[in-house]
């Protein structure tokens, strides 16, 4: 899927890819300062890891996302992050995450069962909690455990998946 990821240094926009991840090789690695250990995860049964890349630069990743279902009807966003040198107020392309919350909340509508569709449930670090209710929407269940509903997903994809 393609995105727009704007560019804080250049202040403007730049086309984007979002796509699954096939191979390992694909995936940056811990020690080139990323938060969660992506191989690894990579290996975990039943959940899928979409990358974002810009077209210009597909080999360098802008953000990761791993997804599944549980319950076999429930969509799970597992983990979420962004590149290093997107992170905080100086970071380079300002809107990749939510680029990628609003394509799980996308996938969300496929993957969902029954009371799930379009809903995407997932947990967060306690002091992200407020932060995730204001940027993006997402509705407290019972903490640390978030989630998106229709409305919500339909409002991030209309502002992040142009």
């Amino acid at each position: 899927m393609k995105v727009q990821l704007f560019d804080s240094k250049e202040q403007g926009f730049k086309t984007a890819t979002i796509t699954k991840a096939t191979k390992i090789g694909e995936i940056p690695m811990k020690k080139d300062g990323w938060q969660f250990n992506w191989q690894s995860l990579y290996k975990t049964e039943g959940a899928e890891i979409y990358i974002l890349c810009l077209e210009e630069t597909p080999k360098q990743v802008e953000g990761m996302v791993m997804l599944s279902v549980m319950y076999e009807e429930m969509p799970y966003l597992h983990n979420i992050e962004v590149a290093p040198h997107n992170l905080g107020r100086e970071g380079r392309y300002d809107n990749a995450a939510g680029c990628l919350l609003a394509y799980c909340c996308s996938k969300s509508f496929d993957l969902g069962k029954n009371a799930y569709e379009g809903y995407l449930v997932f947990d967060s670090k306690t002091e992200l909690i407020p932060y995730y209710n204001t940027k993006y929407g997402a509705q407290v269940s019972i903490p640390p455990t978030m989630y998106f509903d229709r409305d919500t997903a339909l409002i991030l994809m209309k502002k992040y998946l142009r």
